[in-house]
C-alpha cells in the first residue's frame, strides 16, 4: 500500500517514505509547541494564534529586515530629510519668540509708558500659541492619515503646508476694516502648525521602520537633535537680518517691519530644499506588507494534525486518509495522522478593540501622559530665561537702548543658553541611547528634573539674591536633562511600542498630549507668573513643574523598553489579529 507523504520543509523530523511516529517523538513535540489539552478550552484563542503559520512566517521575514538593513545612499537621503524637517520645525516655532520682541517695536514703539515696544499680552499671547494649536491638530489628523493612506503621501502634504502658509505669514499685515495684523498672522501660523504637526507621527514612522534593530533608537534621537540646530539658528538668523538693517533702524524703526518679515521667510528654505527628496520618498517594506496576511487559514485542532500540519488548505483538502488494513496493527497510528480541518478566519483589530485592552492602553496613556508632563516644564522652564540672559547681561533695556542693538543682544543670549544645556543634552542622548536604554534615561531625566525644579522653586529668591551664577547653573543643568532625558524619548518611543498599523496614529496621539501641555504652559502659566507683583508667581510654578516631571516619572513604568528588539516582537504582532471560526 502506498504510504502518504507530508511536506518535509514543516516536518523536519519525519522522511518522505511515511514511517508511523514513535509515541514518544509525538509526546515531545506536542509538550515543546502546543499547550496540554486539559487547558485547551482556556487557552483557545492563544492556540489558535500560535498556529498562524502565515503570521510565523511573516514575522520572520520582517525580522530579517533588521539584519540587512544597512546604512546606503538612499538611507542617508531619508535620515537628511527627516532630520531637516525637525530643524524646519523647530526654527519656524522659535523663531516666534524673536518676531514677537521686534512687532512691539514696529506697531507699539509710541506706546505709552512702559506698554512702548511691547505686544499686548493678549495678542503676544495668539501669535505664540497659534502654532501649538495647529500642531496638536495635526499630529492627530496628519498621524492618522499616516496610517491609513500612507507615510510618504501624508509626509510630503504636510511639508507643502508648512512651504504655502511661511510665506503667507512673511506677507501678514492688518486689513483696513478687518483682522489686525496679529490675528491674521495667528490664521496662517495656525495653519502652518497643522503642517508641522504631522511631521511628528510621520518622522517617528518612517525612521523606525526603516532602521535596524541596533541604531534605530540612534538614529529616532539624532533627527529629532537637529531640532536643537533650529532653536540655534531662529536668533542667528534674527541677528544678521537685524545687523543688516540696523544703520536703516537707527533712522527709522519702522525698518524693523522688514526685518520679522525676512525671519519669518528664511524658514521656508530648507523645506524648498528637500521637496522634491520628500516627493520621492518610498514606503518601507513593513508598511507595504502590512495587509498581506490572506483572510483565512489553517489551524489545527488534533495533537496528530499539529505535529504534520499542511499550511494550504485546498492541499489539505486533497490529501488521502489510507485505507485501514484490520489485520495490520500499525494502521492504528495512520488514524490519527490526518485530522479534520479546522477553518478559521483572521483579521486585523481596529484600533478601539486594540486599545480596548487595558495592556496596550496604558502604554498609549504612558507615553501620552509623560509626552504632556514633560512640555508643561520644558515650554514653562522658558519663561526664565528672560532672567537668565540679563544674568549674563544681554537683556538690555527696551525702553532706553536702541532697537536694533536689544534685538541682537538678546539674540545672542538666546544662542548662548541653547548652547549652554539644550543642544549637548540631545546629542548626549544619541550616543548613550543604544547603551543605557530608552526608559533609563527618561526616568533619570524626570528624577534629575524634579529635583532640580524643586531646588528653583523653594531657593528660587536666595539662588538669585546670593548667586546669579549659580542660578545660571542650575537652569542650564535642568536644559541638559530636558534633552538628556524625556524631551528626546517621549519622542522614540511611541514611534517603536506601537504596531505598524496604528504606529503614525499613536505617535500622533501622544505628540498632541505634549502640544497640549505646551499650551496650558503659554497661555496658562504666563498669566500666572505676576500674581502679587512682576515675576512674583515664578516659583510658585517652578514648584508645580516639579509635580509635573514627578508624574513623568510614575507613567514612565507603565511604557516597556525597546532597546535590542525588533518592531515586530515588542508589539507582539499576534495581538494585532482576533481569529473567528467559519
Amino acid at each position: 500500500m502506498q504510504s502518504p507523504s507530508y511536506p518535509t520543509q514543516l516536518v523536519p523530523e519525519i522522511e518522505t517514505q511515511w514511517q508511523p511516529p514513535e509515541p514518544e517523538r509525538i509526546a515531545e513535540s506536542i509538550s515543546s509547541s502546543f499547550i496540554s489539552e486539559s487547558k485547551k478550552s482556556e487557552h483557545a484563542e492563544t492556540t489558535n494564534i500560535e498556529a498562524d503559520h502565515d503570521l510565523l512566517q511573516r514575522q520572520y521575514e520582517l525580522s530579517q529586515l533588521d539584519h540587512t538593513s544597512r546604512t546606503n545612499w538612499i538611507k542617508i537621503k531619508k535620515l537628511t530629510v527627516c532630520g531637516v524637517a525637525f530643524l524646519n520645525d523647530a526654527y519656524d516655532m522659535f523663531a516666534i519668540n524673536i518676531v514677537a520682541m521686534i512687532l512691539g517695536f514696529v506697531y507699539y514703539g509710541d506706546a505709552p509708558g512702559d506698554a512702548q515696544n511691547t505686544v499686548p499680552t493678549k495678542w503676544d499671547t495668539l501669535v505664540k500659541t497659534a502654532v501649538q494649536i495647529g500642531c496638536l491638530l495635526g499630529q492627530l489628523v496628519m498621524g492618522r492619515l499616516g496610517d491609513k493612506v500612507g507615510r510618504t503621501t501624508v509626509y510630503a502634504a504636510s511639508l507643502m503646508i508648512a512651504i504655502i502658509t511661511t510665506v503667507a505669514s512673511a506677507f501678514s499685515s492688518s486689513m483696513p476694516r478687518g483682522f489686525n495684523v496679529f490675528i491674521v498672522l495667528f490664521i496662517w501660523r495656525l495653519i502652518l502648525g497643522f503642517g508641522i504637526g504631522g511631521d511628528y507621527p510621520l518622522t517617528a514612522a518612517i525612521v523606525s521602520e526603516y532602521s535596524s534593530v541596533h541604531n534605530r533608537g540612534k538614529l529616532m534621537a539624532a533627527v529629532f537633535a537637529f531640532q536643537g540646530f533650529g532653536n540655534v539658528l531662529a536668533p542667528i538668523v534674527a541677528i544678521i537680518v537685524t545687523a543688516c538693517f540696523s544703520q536703516s533702524i537707527a533712522r527709522d524703526v519702522l525698518y524693523m517691519d522688514y526685518v520679522w518679515r525676512i525671519i519669518i521667510g528664511v524658514g521656508c528654505i530648507p523645506g524648498v530644499a528637500t521637496l522634491y527628496w520628500r516627493l520621492t520618498m518610498t514606503e518601507s517594506e513593513r508598511f507595504q506588507r502590512i495587509d498581506d496576511m490572506p483572510a483565512s487559514l489553517h489551524t489545527v485542532t488534533s495533537e496528530s494534525e499539529k505535529l504534520l500540519t499542511v499550511p494550504d488548505l485546498e492541499s489539505a483538502q486533497n490529501v488521502e486518509t489510507p485505507a485501514v488494513d484490520p489485520g495490520n496493527t500499525e494502521s492504528e497510528h495512520v488514524e490519527h495522522v490526518v485530522a479534520p480541518v479546522d477553518r478559521r478566519t483572521r483579521r486585523p483589530k481596529t484600533f478601539g478593540e486594540y486599545f480596548g485592552e487595558w495592556r496596550h492602553l496604558k502604554v498609549l496613556l504612558g507615553t501620552s501622559i509623560a509626552w504632556f508632563a514633560l512640555d508643561v516644564a520644558f515650554y514653562g522652564i522658558n519663561l526664565n530665561s528672560s532672567i537668565v540672559i540679563g544674568a549674563i547681561g544681554f537683556a538690555g533695556n527696551i525702553h532706553v537702548d536702541q532697537p536694533a542693538h536689544f534685538v541682537i543682544f538678546n539674540c545672542l543670549g538666546g544662542v548662548i543658553i541653547n548652547l549652554l544645556g539644550s543642544v549637548p543634552g540631545y546629542w548626549i542622548t544619541v550616543f548613550t541611547i543604544e547603551r543605557l536604554g530608552r526608559k533609563k534615561i527618561q526616568l533619570m531625566g524626570f528624577a534629575v528634573l524634579t529635583v532640580l525644579y524643586l531646588i528653583l522653586g523653594f531657593g528660587y529668591h536666595q539662588i538669585l539674591n546670593k548667586s546669579s551664577g549659580a542660578f545660571i547653573f542650575i537652569f542650564a543643568l535642568a536644559q541638559l536633562f530636558q534633552n538628556f532625558g524625556p524631551n528626546v524619548t517621549t519622542f522614540v518611543l511611541p514611534g517603536e511600542v506601537f504596531p505598524t498599523r496604528f504606529r503614525s496614529t499613536a505617535h500622533g496621539i501622544s505628540a498632541a498630549s505634549g502640544k497640549l501641555g505646551a499650551i496650558v504652559a503659554q497661555a496658562g502659566f504666563l498669566q500666572l507668573t505676576d500674581i502679587g507683583g512682576h515675576g512674583a508667581w515664578i516659583n510658585h510654578l517652578l514648584q508645580v513643574f516639579a509635580l509635573f516631571m514627578l508624574i513623568g516619572f510614575i507613567v514612565t513604568f507603565w511604557i516597556p523598553e525597546t532597546k535590542g528588539k525588533s518592531l515586530e516582537e515588542i508589539c507582539d504582532e499576534k495581538e494585532e489579529y482576533t481569529y473567528d471560526s467559519i
